[in-house]
């Protein structure tokens, strides 16, 4: 079974490197990793270029933004299976992707999802939030849950069906696709109760407040277009969820910044 990662970048010379070492540290050896930059400026290129061991893909030119750069990944892949790790992140230790192959190896399931932890942007061993998932049960995804998305790999195939992220939504793409995903191609998922990814804080929807809730409005408008009747209270609801997160913790083992 192969794996196929994507890594989206643009100028991210100062992170892209643990990214590439995470990824390249995996126990798990059938893997593809591609990464779509955005025509840096930065030296990301020449980082990447020089990587060893070499990076399987490359593809760099301007793009239409993340989401846009996300689905040109996707189109590159061959592998059986896709994940997407963003450049300021890591796997949480050496064996996430032989976590992931393992869940597979059941037939029926269409994708798989783990907890993450975001965490300072200069120091990954502090955590600074702990999204820690669920196995999923029906009514979650209407009341705005969804995986964390690094954590979150799919069947090539049942993401070509679908066609990718719209990009129309400019920060809560992901979120629209797994309403497509859960709610109208009722995949079969499997969760796994470990952090896979430790990801850096400031990323683009909680770069800033105007962002988080300009992310929550396409989120109500990604349910209203998919035909998912919600109330406007559906991004009340969606923010206070996520509450939590800010206050639970992961265990020691599963906090520690082995994927570094």
């Amino acid at each position: 079974m192969r794996l196929s990662i994507i890594t989206v970048c643009l100028n991210s010379v100062k992170t892209v490197r643990h990214t590439l070492e995470s990824v390249s540290r995996q126990t798990y050896w059938e893997v593809e990793h591609i990464i779509v930059d955005g025509a840096s400026t930065d030296g990301t290129l020449s980082l990447i270029k020089e990587f060893s061991p070499p990076v399987e893909r490359l593809i760099s030119e301007p793009d239409r933004g993340l989401y846009d750069a996300m689905n040109k990944g996707a189109a590159a892949a061959t592998g059986d299976i896709i994940g997407y790790l963003n450049s300021d992140d890591v796997y949480a230790d050496s064996d996430v992707l032989q976590k992931v192959a393992r869940a597979f190896n059941d037939g029926n399931i269409d994708a798989c999802y783990g907890d993450l932890v975001y965490v300072q942007k200069d120091d990954m061993s502090q955590v600074v939030r702990y999204w820690r998932s669920r196995t999923y049960s029906p009514g979650l995804v209407e009341r705005g849950w969804m995986p964390a998305h690094p954590t979150f790999f799919v069947r090539r195939s049942i993401l070509q069906k679908l066609g990718g992220f719209d990009i129309r939504y400019r920060y809560q793409s992901d979120y629209e696709l797994m309403v497509r995903l859960f709610l109208k191609e009722r995949i079969s998922t499997v969760y796994i109760p470990e952090v896979l990814v430790r990801m850096r804080t400031g990323g683009h929807t909680n770069r800033s407040i105007r962002n988080i809730v300009k992310g929550n409005l396409e989120a109500y408008h990604a349910c209203r277009e998919n035909g998912i009747k919600v109330s406007p209270l559906f991004i009340l609801q969606k923010m206070v969820s996520r509450l939590p997160q800010f206050f639970l913790r992961p265990s020691q083992q599963d906090s520690s910044p082995r994927g570094r």
